[in-house]
Parts: C-alpha cells; structure tokens; sequence
C-alpha cells in the first residue's frame, strides 16, 4: 500500500515509500513546476467525423486529441488490441492515497516524460483523484463554459472541456511508444480497449461512437437512443512519449458536470453516468482492481 507519494520522486522516477528522500531529480521537476513548454501545435489537429486524416498523421511525435475520428460502434472487450513491449519491461503503477491538485499533476507529468524520454524514469500509470475542477483541452469553446462552479484549468491535452473530481478515477498514462510501436491511432484504441474490458469486470458494455468521444453505455431504461458517457479519453504525445490519459466515473457528483457541456456534446439525449448511478456498489477499489487487470492484458506487467 502507498502510505505517501512526493510529486518530486513520481516526477525523477524515484518513490519512496517511507520517509526516505531522493532528491537527484529534483531540478528538472521544479523547472517545470514553473510551466512546461509546448514544442508543437496541437490545436490544428482537431479530430471529428467530418475531417479525414491520413495514417502518416498518426505517427506525428507531438499531438493531443481525444480520439473524435478513431472510435467505432463496437465493443473491444472480445478483441483487445495489444501493445506490449517487446523486452516486457514493467509499468510502474501507483495510486495517490489523498486528492492531488490539478496543476500539481501537470508538472508531475510533464517532468516525467521527459525523463521517460531522456531513458531516466521507467514508464508509469499513476491512479488519482482531484478536487472538484473543470480542464479545458486544445480545441475547447469558451461556450461550452455553462457556469464556473470549480477552477477552470487549461491543458494540453486533446479535447475540449472536462470535469474532474472526487469519485472519479483519473488514470494519468506515462508510456514510450517508441518501445510499443510508434502508432498514435493504435495507442488510442488500446486506452479505449483498457476502458471497455475494465467495464467489463463489471458487466457493463462500454462502446465506442463514430462521433462522439469516450466510451459510452447504452440507456434504454432513459428512453430510444439515450446513452450515457461513463469515461473520456484525452492525451498527449511528446517525443514519442504519452501523458494525461483516461478518467473513469465511479461515484462523482453528476451534477457537476452541469456547469459545462461536457466534451462539446450537448443533444439531450447524451448524458454522464457512473458504474453507481448504473446500480452497481462499485468502490474505488474494485474499480483499481478492474484497470489493473485489464491493463495487464493489452500493455503488459506492471510493478507496484
């Protein structure tokens, strides 16, 4: 069990798990407690059914989306595209015991791509929560702004505006494609598959929609043709190495996701769900549990 998680030691590839310090890496992750610095325009890559885009896009190293023209009608949790390293290398996976700030996990993630990158850190999956917020990605419309109950955060992640929150587990995915295959479309449909297979564990069918982001469950029980969004994708890639991620809804407070139109999509009969507004008494714990699993199955073992 994690009983304490320094920011500075996720961020260098080192943590403690005791009072211990390490302190090595210590100047790269506050050089960008300061602000990261973007090296690529990601808001020209706006992906919806409408636009096309060639296969050689998707091996461009520096791009953030959330997925709009990758997803189809299907389920994955029979065919789980997989993207193991060939040296079968662990996942570093760690769960954060308390809320971490947004910006806080920003920082981390940035500093720890570029020491994935730079061969210093080993791959990781870190599991949190945040207090309540709502994250503006690359393509987001000030309009779908409803009401700013929570700080609003801008990111460089693909995507438009998301809301975050106790309840919902936000997994942050620090992986090298350059040891899994440098494939960006392939990497995406493999976060949609972890989603859909965790899903799952649990007996619900998580689908992916031609135009709509995320993975979303049928609700006839709501009336023909509702749907509910029950998890969102976004990420970004830098020098062949990935960070933000996937959030899960588990138990968050719906209503928060009122104060926005979340990801863009407002037809009324598109809502946000969780696996306990399903009726399932799903905690936090089994819905790790599921994600561990399910991750082992397409990415490969982890350690932690």
């Amino acid at each position: 069990m994690v009983i304490r998680l320094d920011l500075h030691q996720i961020a260098g590839g080192r943590v403690e798990r005791d009072n211990s310090t390490a302190v090595e890496m210590d100047e790269l992750a506050n050089a960008h407690l300061a602000g990261a610095q973007d090296n690529g325009n990601v808001d020209k890559y706006i992906f919806n059914h409408h636009n096309a885009l060639s296969d050689s896009f998707f091996h461009q190293p520096n791009i953030g989306f959330y997925g709009k023209d990758l997803v189809n009608p299907r389920s994955l949790s029979v065919s789980l595209p997989s993207l193991l390293r060939a040296d079968l290398a662990p996942v570093e996976w760690l769960a954060a015991p308390e809320p971490v700030d947004y910006p806080e996990t920003v920082a981390v993630m940035e500093a720890r791509a570029e020491a994935i990158a730079a061969g210093k850190a080993s791959e990781l999956i870190w599991l949190v929560e945040h207090p309540p917020i709502y994250t503006a990605g690359t393509s987001a419309d000030e309009a779908d702004l409803n009401e700013a109950r929570f700080p609003v955060h801008r990111t460089g992640r693909g995507g438009q505006f998301t809301y975050h929150g106790p309840g919902q587990r936000v997994a942050y995915v620090m992986l090298d494609l350059t040891k899994r295959g440098q494939d960006v479309r392939r990497f995406v449909m493999a976060l949609e598959a972890w989603v859909i297979a965790s899903l799952d564990a649990f007996n619900i069918t998580g689908e992916r929609r031609e135009d709509r982001v995320g993975v979303w469950v049928k609700r006839p029980d709501k009336g023909a043709g509702f749907e509910d969004k029950i998890a969102a994708i976004g990420i970004r890639v830098r020098r062949w190495v990935t960070f933000h991620g996937i959030s899960l809804n588990v138990e968050p407070e719906l209503s928060h996701f009122s104060g926005i139109v979340p990801c863009g999509i407002s037809e009324a009969r598109y809502g946000v769900t969780s696996l306990v507004d399903l009726g399932l008494p799903v905690t936090m714990d089994d819905a790790d549990a599921a994600l561990k699993a399910a991750f082992i199955d397409i990415f490969g073992p982890i350690s932690g």
